[in-house]
C-alpha cells in the first residue's frame, strides 16, 4: 500500500509547525478566512512558513474568498498549494498559479462523484463532514461508506479524524492522504505536541 500522507490544519504559531514537521507531517494549513477561530494574519503565516524546514507543503485555505484577496495573500505569503472550502466554482478555483484542491461536505442523498468530477482542475477532492452553514473544521466524523468507490481525483479525507481512529479510515477509505485540525488541539488554534506525534506515527504505521 502507498504511503498515506499527512496535513496538520488550523496552524496558528510557529511552534505548533516545528512540531508537525518534526512529527514527519508532510503538511500545514493555515487558515485564510476571518470567521474561523483558527484564523491566521498575513503576518502570522508569513512568520510560520519562514520557520519550516525544507519540504513542508504549505497549504492555505480559503472560504469564498475573493480572486483580489487570494492574490494578495499569494503576494505575501509563498504557500505551495491552495484549499478551497466553500462554494467556490471550478473556475474560481483555478488560475491563481498555484495546484489546489476543493472540498467537499458529505452527507447522505449527495452525488459526491459527480461533485468531485466538475473540479476537473483540481489536484484532489477533500472530503469533509457536512455541517449546515459550517464550511469545516467541526471536528464531527461523517459515514465513511458514503464515499464511492472510485473518485476521479486522489482522496484527502477529513472530519472528526483522532489518533484512535485514523488507522480504521485509511484502511477503509484508502484516502492519498489525511487532514486533522480539531483532533490534535489542545484548545482551538493551540496543537497538542503529544497528540500530533501521535496522530502522524498511527498515519505513518496505518496497513
Amino acid at each position: 500500500m502507498a504511503v498515506v500522507r499527512s496535513k496538520i490544519c488550523g496552524i496558528t504559531r510557529i511552534e505548533d509547525a516545528l512540531v508537525a514537521a518534526e512529527a514527519g507531517a508532510d503538511a500545514i494549513g493555515l487558515v485564510f478566512y476571518a470567521k474561523s477561530p483558527r484564523a491566521v494574519t498575513v503576518q502570522q503565516a508569513r512568520q510560520i512558513v519562514a520557520a519550516l524546514p525544507p519540504f513542508i507543503t504549505t497549504v492555505g485555505l480559503f472560504v469564498n474568498a475573493s480572486r483580489c484577496e487570494v492574490g494578495e495573500i499569494l503576494d505575501a505569503v509563498p504557500l505551495d498549494i491552495l484549499q478551497f472550502h466553500g462554494d467556490e466554482t471550478p473556475a474560481e478555483c483555478e488560475g491563481h498559479g498555484r495546484p489546489w484542491f476543493k472540498a467537499l461536505r458529505v452527507k447522505a442523498g449527495e452525488d459526491i462523484e459527480a461533485q468531485a468530477a466538475r473540479y476537473a482542475g483540481a489536484s484532489a477532492i477533500l472530503l469533509d463532514t457536512f455541517v449546515a452553514g459550517v464550511p469545516g473544521g467541526t471536528g464531527e466524523m461523517f459515514d465513511w461508506s458514503l464515499i464511492p468507490d472510485r473518485l476521479p481525483k486522489p482522496v484527502i479525507l477529513a472530519g472528526g479524524l483522532t489518533a484512535q481512529n485514523v488507522q480504521q479510515a485509511i484502511a477503509q477509505v484508502r484516502p492519498f492522504a489525511v487532514d486533522i485540525s480539531g483532533g490534535v488541539e489542545q484548545s482551538k488554534g493551540v496543537k497538542d505536541a503529544v497528540k500530533v506525534r501521535e496522530f502522524v506515527e498511527h498515519v505513518r504505521s496505518a496497513m
